[in-house]
């Protein structure tokens, strides 16, 4: 078959094959020709060239192999080719997956009876073209499924374009959600955040008279007691539960906001429960972008808990400076008592004095025992006492106490012990405790002058390792005292552990009695917590840390009382003291007891004495608070020349644990003293150096 160049060029005037072709060559449509004539090949390409690519097979197998490698618009198919003819191809074409749908054009020479047509259609022809071909009728035939390739192939094109934009279109849908609900979440946590703390944040009017926001967010309700509708139903509301002495200085805050300035200002403001709450508030003027004011935003916050921290803070720095300053006080004072009654002794064991001017000297001495008396007060609270700790049972306690107190508190006020099962021993000084716990019963009574019941109770307590309220993480015994009493105003709470601060009339107190319990508590490793309500009662509590299992109770020491009957050997005492006068009164004391006594006023001054006549030193008496060298000190360097030298402190007051870290077998002799104590002090040092000096005995012979 041959087909004239003029006819193949003719295809402007055939129908175009709308959208068949692309700009890319790679794009246009592809057709499948196959002919085992090379003549029918290049007719045929002649003629659709501009249709579409032509892909030349000479075979069914050849054919077969293109459709392996990609997409064709339609197939011409010989039907007579030597191997596979058409009708097996086309057979197997229909037979795959991939090609079924492909049309094939059967090209036939000869055979245009019915039978053969038929039997081409059954094995999936579409359409039959027979030889001589006519260009024209070729041409429309595929251009026909060209143009209905390129159709589908757009169909296709746009639907994977539809369903990309849909698919993008949902992961956008699905990703704004997800920012939705992250935002959402985001708010919903800020707004928790913001309930949950004693904060609110406010926008108000810049005209607003009286003042009301406009908008709040936080736990309003929380922070005021009263709902947000409440106060703009009342303007007032909010200035009229202003403390009275807090308006004035609010009110020249808040007038300096229109003219730009920022406010910060705390005021008290009273809560719905009738407390007054410290707030500070702060505000900000916003202005648009032109300048001009629009309104007012700030936040309220609660700082009740911060002013109540800084109030204890001062309270505690104060406290600790009045107990250094009464401590320093007290250490004088004992020097000068000790001297006092050291001397008054003297005058009654050496002096035969008449009835009347003996009586003066023993009211003498009562005064100065009684000003000894005061001075251990002070070092309570000023927590520089000498304390013996030991295991306290309460039930034993509170039986010591009540029989203390059965001749004290009268007919009219009833003691009433409540305590818990299973109550822990308590770790302090038991004569001390007994002191304080007799003070804060009294103090009861007083505020009871109609009588009523003093309650006294005693629970274990936990305090986990963050502590509250001043308390640090452990196990305590609390013992409370809780009286009906007229009570103490808050203004005056603060004071009432200060000493010598005392509500009651003058010649009726020494307002100690306080001050000496809060120092002993805070000496014992816990603390002590006052609170009163004027008209309703007074609520003491002492916090004191639980006994080891392994500590014993104390009981009392019939040593002690042997060491006082005794009467020491003379011995050659070397007496350290730099204050003048207690040396010299100690000094006397000694020589009346039967020493005899060398004497030194510093700690430089002995070490040289020291050196010289070691040996012929029987007992070292020194003062523990000596400048340049401490008693400690003399003993520890006494004791280099000679081990097992026996040695007593004597001290005005000292820190406990100072006096913990002095050497072994040193016995402690607080200022003032009795000769009795003083001998029984002796006493005990020398059997502790005799005790110490066997083993040395033992080793040298």
């Amino acid at each position: 078959m041959r087909i004239s160049p003029r006819i193949a060029r003719d295809g402007a005037a055939l129908p175009e094959a709308s959208g068949a072709a692309s700009d890319e060559a790679a794009e246009r449509p592809r057709v499948l020709v196959v002919d085992d004539d090379e003549r029918n090949l290049l007719a045929i390409r002649t003629v659709l060239e501009d249709v579409g690519d032509i892909v030349e097979a000479r075979s069914g197998e050849e054919a077969l192999r293109h459709l392996l490698k990609g997409d064709f618009a339609v197939i011409l198919l010989d039907v007579y080719m030597p191997g596979i003819d058409g009708y097996e191809t086309a057979q197997i074409i229909r037979s795959r997956e991939q090609t079924k749908r492909i049309p094939i054009v059967f090209l036939s020479a000869v055979n245009k009876e019915a039978e053969h047509l038929i039997r081409g259609y059954s094995m999936g022809a579409v359409d039959y073209v027979f030889k001589p071909v006519d260009p024209v009728v070729l041409r429309s035939k595929v251009a026909v499924f060209v143009d209905l390739f390129a159709m589908r192939r757009e169909i296709q094109r746009k639907a994977l374009q539809e369903q990309a934009l849909l698919d993008a279109n949902l992961r956008a849908n699905a990703e704004r959600l997800r920012v939705e609900q992250e935002l959402r979440l985001a708010e919903q946590r800020q707004a928790a955040i913001i309930q949950s703390l004693p904060i609110v944040l406010y926008l108000e009017a810049l005209d607003a008279a009286p003042r009301v926001p406009k908008f709040v967010s936080g736990n309003f309700g929380a922070l005021t007691g009263y709902a947000f509708e409440e106060i703009q139903k009342t303007p007032t509301l909010w200035a009229d539960r202003l403390h009275p002495d807090d308006r004035e200085r609010v009110g020249t805050a808040l007038a300096g906001r229109p003219h730009g300035r920022s406010m910060a200002v705390e005021y008290r403001w009273q809560h719905a429960d009738g407390q007054y709450r410290h707030f500070l508030d702060q505000a900000v003027l916003l202005r648009d972008a032109d300048g001009k004011p629009i309104e007012f935003a700030g936040t309220l916050l609660d700082v009740t808990d911060r002013k109540d921290l800084e109030s204890q803070l001062v309270q505690a720095r104060k406290m600790d400076a009045i107990g250094k300053l009464t401590g320093g006080i007290a250490h004088d004072f004992n020097n000068l008592l000790a001297a006092v009654l050291g001397g008054l002794g003297l005058i009654e064991r050496r002096a035969e004095l008449p009835e009347e001017q003996l009586k003066i000297l023993h009211m003498t001495k009562r005064a100065a025992e009684q000003g000894s008396d005061l001075v251990g007060r002070l070092l309570a609270f000023a927590r520089r006492q000498q304390l013996e700790p030991a295991c306290i049972e309460i039930p034993a306690l509170a039986t010591a106490v009540t029989d203390l107190l059965a001749h004290t508190l009268g007919g009219l006020v009833e003691l009433d012990w409540q305590m818990d099962d299973g109550l822990w021993c308590a770790f302090a000084d038991q004569a001390q405790l007994e002191l304080a716990l007799m003070n804060l019963i009294i103090n009861a009574r007083d505020a009871m002058p109609d009588g009523g019941t003093i309650s006294v109770s005693a629970e274990n307590r936990d305090v986990g390792e963050a502590g509250e309220d001043g308390v640090t993480g452990g196990r305590y015994v609390v013992l409370t005292v809780a009286d009906s009493g007229c009570g103490i105003s808050p203004e005056l709470l603060e004071q009432v552990m200060e000493p010598f601060f005392t509500t009651k009339e003058v010649g009726k107190g020494t307002g100690l009695g306080l001050s000496m319990v809060y120092g002993f508590a805070k000496q014992s490793g816990g603390a002590f917590r006052l609170n009163s309500i004027v008209g309703e009662g007074t609520r003491a509590e002492i916090w004191l840390p639980r006994a080891a299992e392994n500590v014993t109770a104390r009981a009392d020491d019939p040593e002690r009382r042997r060491l006082g009957d005794a009467q020491a050997t003379p011995l050659r005492i070397l007496l350290v003291d730099d204050h003048d006068g207690v040396r010299a009164t100690t000094a006397a004391l000694l020589a009346d007891l039967g020493h005899e006594v060398l004497e030194a006023s510093d700690g430089r001054e002995v070490l040289g004495m020291i050196g010289d006549t070691a040996d012929g030193i029987d007992l070292l008496i020194t003062d523990y608070a000596m400048p340049h060298v401490s008693g400690a000190e003399v003993i520890r360097q006494a004791r280099e020349l000679r081990p097992t030298l026996p040695a007593i402190i004597i001290t005005g007051y000292a820190d406990a644990q100072s006096i913990a870290r002095r050497p072994d077998n040193v016995q402690v002799l607080a200022k003032p003293f009795t000769p009795h104590q003083l001998n029984a002090a002796i006493v005990g040092a020398a059997e502790a150096g005799a005790a110490a000096s066997q083993p040395l005995k033992a080793a040298a012979s």
